[in-house]
Formats: structure tokens, C-alpha cells, sequence
């Protein structure tokens, strides 16, 4: 896609979002699974079982957000990547572009950003999720909101998707593994423990590429630090379990 420097461009940062006080940690796992891409339930069945879960999960939670100083660390660090994007674009010449956060379960959601969007007047709109790895309930659900509510900015729309392999992603983990590993003393055992949060079993039957894209990263960190097989494992992960993925080659 060429783009002249002069174009106004808005990029889209797309993430999960996270409760910013505990007072709001239940409406936010409300929103996560009144989403159908998460629970794929009808009307109002879903609306219930979301009251349910967000209610029996709210005091759990709470202690979590607790121990991170009362709320989730998703937005700071996202407004940092922002940040650094739009100072990278300045300084190949786009002095045009702006960079937006939607997020999908808290503040600043699409309904604000598209509006903020709007307001810019871009010639061209970056979509970029910030998941490296596909999957339904994440790229997807967050895209299809944002379609949903910006029809009239589709014509000027690009999408940047799934990333899972991409050298410049890859290295970054690599370097932060090393810096890590580093610290440790010569000839302390080491096992990486590679982690990702886990999938319904339902919704990967049914064709969700996350596992995979998940292995693939996976083995693509471990190749770029050229670590052996009993140096590292992976886990998805979730509330209930852990389930052993195994690496593509």
C-alpha cells in the first residue's frame, strides 16, 4: 500500500482493556463474556450467564488487581506503544499520522474511538490488533465491533493482521528472554516456560488458529535462541487448566 507522507493516517491500536480501578473489575468481566465470540450464547441467556460469571469472579479478581495497585497495567502500556509508533511514523516523514486505542472490554472503547477517529478526518486507517496470534475471540470479535460501528470509514481502511512469526517481534522476545537469563548465575538450570491463555476446546474445533499461531511463535523464539527441546515448554492456559501444545516445525 503506497501512502504519501502528506496523508492524514490514523492508526488503530486494538487490545483486550482492563478494569482501571476495582470498582470497575465486575463490569469489565461482565463486557468479556456478555461477548458471543467468547460465549456463544443467544439473547438473554448470554446477558445472564455474563451477570453470573462476572459476579462469582469479581471478588477473585479484585485480589489479583490488588497486587498490580488496584488496576490493570493494559492501558499505560498500550498509550506507550501509541506513543512510540507515532514517534516512529513522525520520523519517516508522516507528520500527518495519529495513533487511536480501542479497546474491547473497557475504556477507551470503539464507540469513542471511532468517534475521536472521525474527528481526525484521516485519508487512510490503520486496523492493528496488538494480538500477534489470531483467534476469533480476540482479532476477530475486536474487529467485527469496530465494523459495526464505522461502515462510513471502510472505504479508507486497511488492516494489518495476525503476526506470529514477524523477525522484528520475534527478536524483541528473544532480546527480553536474554536480558533475563542473563541475570542468573552461570550454572543455574534453566527451563523457559512459554505461556498463552488457553481456548474453549469448543472454539478451537471449530477451526480458531490460536494454538497454532501460538506454536509457531513459540518455535520461532526458541530458534532465534537457539535453545534445546528439554530447555523449554509450552502451556495454553486457563482459569481451570493447562492443556500441552505441541511445537510446528
Amino acid at each position: 500500500m503506497a501512502v504519501s507522507r502528506q496523508a492524514r493516517i490514523a492508526v488503530i491500536l486494538f487490545n483486550l482493556g482492563g478494569p482501571d480501578s476495582l470498582d470497575a473489575v465486575r463490569p469489565f468481566l461482565f463486557n468479556l463474556f456478555n461477548d458471543r465470540a467468547i460465549i456463544n450464547l443467544p439473547q438473554p441467556a448470554r446477558w445472564c450467564l455474563a451477570q453470573l460469571i462476572s459476579r462469582l469472579r469479581a471478588g477473585t479478581a479484585c485480589a489479583i488487581y490488588s497486587e498490580l495497585g488496584g488496576a490493570s497495567p493494559i492501558l499505560p502500556q498500550t498509550e506507550n506503544q501509541a506513543q512510540a509508533l507515532a514517534a516512529q511514523l513522525a520520523s519517516r516523514g508522516f507528520t500527518h499520522s495519529k495513533c487511536f486505542i480501542a479497546m474491547r472490554y473497557w475504556h477507551p472503547f470503539a464507540e469513542e474511538t471511532v468517534a475521536a477517529v472521525r474527528e481526525f478526518a484521516p485519508d487512510h486507517v490503520i486496523l492493528l490488533p496488538l494480538y500477534p496470534q489470531f483467534s476469533t475471540t480476540t482479532t476477530q470479535s475486536s474487529l467485527e465491533q469496530w465494523r459495526g460501528l464505522s461502515a462510513d470509514l471502510a472505504a479508507r481502511e486497511h488492516v494489518i493482521c495476525c503476526y506470529p512469526e514477524a523477525a522484528g517481534w520475534i527478536a524483541a522476545q528473544a532480546d527480553l528472554i536474554q536480558a533475563s537469563l542473563a541475570g542468573m548465575a552461570g550454572d543455574t538450570p534453566v527451563r523457559l516456560l512459554f505461556s498463552a491463555h488457553g481456548l474453549p476446546k469448543k472454539i478451537v474445533d471449530q477451526g480458531d488458529p490460536y494454538p497454532g499461531q501460538v506454536a509457531q511463535t513459540v518455535a520461532a523464539v526458541v530458534d532465534k535462541l537457539d535453545m534445546r527441546s528439554e530447555e523449554h515448554t509450552s502451556e495454553l492456559q486457563s482459569r481451570l487448566h493447562l492443556v500441552h501444545i505441541e511445537l510446528v516445525d
